[in-house]
């Protein structure tokens, strides 16, 4: 299994625009090439699982205050050698959050991104190639902030410009009310 699984799903998933169409053939580039790539310890980039957590109602999504990044962002991680990008978002989602009733809407991508992470402290500058799973959660279950996180807030979709303008989580908004 170890990259035919997320080789697999890259190749079935259809990106919104040009800008993720181009960020899906680097990441299918990457895997191509790095027999490792699901390990932080391949210092130019790794792969990275997300989840985008919506509400049962897809009207909010729940966005975690990032410690070290100082932005709003969905929640995600590390693969940490998993090769399987669903299992990583879905445990990425419930150690940022606390949510025991978690769950995939599909086990199909929602979304990919490449963004740069800056260097910081002894690690260099890095590529994080970030696969996201479109999740699901009660708004009302009790939440617990991570020692990675600031703050966790469930953000009206209509409303998550005002914490985050950043391209690819206005992306997948615009995914979520496709969805609707």
């Amino acid at each position: 299994m170890h990259r035919n699984y997320l080789q697999d799903k890259l190749a079935q998933h259809q990106p919104i625009d040009a800008n993720e169409a181009d960020m899906l053939a680097q990441i299918i580039d990457f895997v191509a090439q790095h027999d490792n790539c699901f390990e932080r310890s391949l210092s130019i980039g790794h792969i990275t699982g997300s989840a985008w957590i919506i509400d049962q109602e897809r009207t909010h999504v729940l966005l975690t205050h990032h410690r070290k990044l100082d932005r709003w962002l969905q929640l995600g991680g590390h693969s940490d050698g998993e090769a399987n990008t669903l299992e990583v978002a879905l445990r990425e989602g419930l150690e940022e959050s606390g949510l025991q009733d978690l769950h995939a809407v599909s086990d199909s991508i929602f979304d990919v991104d490449v963004h740069l992470i800056p260097a910081r402290g002894d690690e260099p500058a890095h590529n994080h190639y970030d696969v996201r799973f479109l999740l699901e959660a009660n708004r009302h279950a009790p939440l617990s902030i991570s020692s990675e996180s600031k703050d966790l807030a469930w953000v009206d979709l209509n409303e998550t410009h005002t914490l985050s303008g950043d391209e690819s989580i206005q992306r997948m908004v615009a995914k979520s009310h496709a969805l609707a």
